[in-house]
């Protein structure tokens, strides 16, 4: 089983690879019970939304892990996918805007470097 930087790294790249933009990956292990990271991906419109996530579960899911909750697909305007110790939110330019939640989570030395390839 993958440690959860790994993990989180490794869904990083997977959001890369389908040309996910503005990516963060967040160690909020500190900071509450939930989860051990965050990823945060933008994409600019709701059919890239939907399918970086449908993406992401199906390359998962070929290396046994499956999401245990997933929400948003309905208007994919804001998809979040839960892996335990990595939840995936996966948003449309403007619903990322508008929530920020790097603002919420970041607390100024947790942000995991990460370097895009796109």
């Amino acid at each position: 089983m993958k440690k959860p930087r790994e993990l989180a790294l490794e869904i990083a790249e997977i959001l890369d690879s389908k040309k996910g933009e503005d990516i963060a990956v967040l160690d909020v292990n500190h900071l509450t019970s939930i989860t051990d990271y965050f990823v945060i991906a933008s994409a600019r419109n709701v059919l890239q939304v939907r399918a970086m996530a449908e993406d992401l579960e199906e390359r998962l899911a070929e290396e046994g892990l499956e999401v245990r909750r997933r929400d948003g697909y309905s208007d994919a305007r804001w998809i979040v996918l839960d892996y335990s110790s990595v939840i995936v939110h996966i948003f449309h330019f403007e619903e990322r805007e508008v929530y920020n939640i790097e603002r919420l989570w970041m607390d100024g030395s947790n942000r995991v470097p990460f370097e895009q390839k796109a």
